[in-house]
C-alpha cells in the first residue's frame, strides 16, 4: 500500500490568500479542499496580517498537511505593493513552519508550466487543466485555483526537490 501525502498549496496575497489541499499517493492526485482567505481591506495592515495568520493557522489545524508549497513573489514595478505582498508571503511561510511542515517554494512560471505545459498560461488555461486533473475541485476564486496548481506542482516536483536537498547536504 502506498502512503498518501497531503499537500497544502498557498497563493499568498494581502487582499486574498488562496489555499488548496490535495492528497498524492505517488501516482494519483485527489482534491481535498480549497478556499480563499479574504481579510477586511478596511483594516490597518497589521490587523489584516493578523487575520491572514489566524485564518491560515485554522486551515492548517483543519487540513493537517504533511507538506506545504508556496508561490514565490512576483516582483512588479510598484515597490510598495511588492513589499506588502512580501509581508503576506511571510505569513504563508511562517505559519506552516510553526506547524512543523516542510515548505517548498515555486516560481509562478514553473507552476503554469507544470499544470498547463506553458509557462505563460493564463487563468482560464489553469482552470481548464484543474478541471482535468482535479475534476471534483470547484475553486471559489482564481487565488484558490492558483493554490491548487501550486500544490500539484509540488506533487510533481517533490521527489526531485528531496533528491537535490540530499545531494547538496
Amino acid at each position: 500500500m502506498t502512503a498518501v501525502t497531503r499537500i497544502l498549496g498557498i497563493d499568498p496575497g494581502l487582499r486574498r490568500m488562496g489555499w488548496g489541499v490535495i492528497d498524492f499517493d505517488g501516482v494519483r492526485l485527489s482534491y481535498v479542499a480549497g478556499g480563499t482567505i479574504k481579510p477586511d481591506t478596511e483594516l490597518a495592515l497589521s490587523m489584516r496580517l493578523a487575520e491572514l495568520y489566524r485564518e491560515l493557522q485554522h486551515v492548517l489545524q483543519q487540513m493537517t498537511p504533511d507538506e506545504v508549497a508556496v508561490e514565490e513573489t512576483f516582483v512588479n514595478k510598484d515597490a510598495r505593493a511588492t513589499l506588502k505582498l512580501g509581508q503576506a508571503r511571510g505569513i504563508a511561510l511562517v505559519v506552516p513552519a510553526l506547524f512543523g511542515c516542510a515548505v517548498a517554494e515555486y516560481a509562478p512560471n514553473m507552476v503554469k508550466k507544470t499544470v498547463t505545459g506553458s509557462g505563460h498560461a493564463d487563468k482560464k488555461q489553469i482552470h481548464a487543466m484543474l478541471g482535468h486533473l482535479l475534476p471534483k475541485a470547484q475553486p471559489d476564486s482564481d487565488d484558490a485555483a492558483d493554490a491548487l496548481a501550486i500544490a500539484i506542482t509540488h506533487a510533481h516536483n517533490r521527489r526531485a526537490a528531496r533528491l537535490l536537498k540530499i545531494a547538496t547536504a
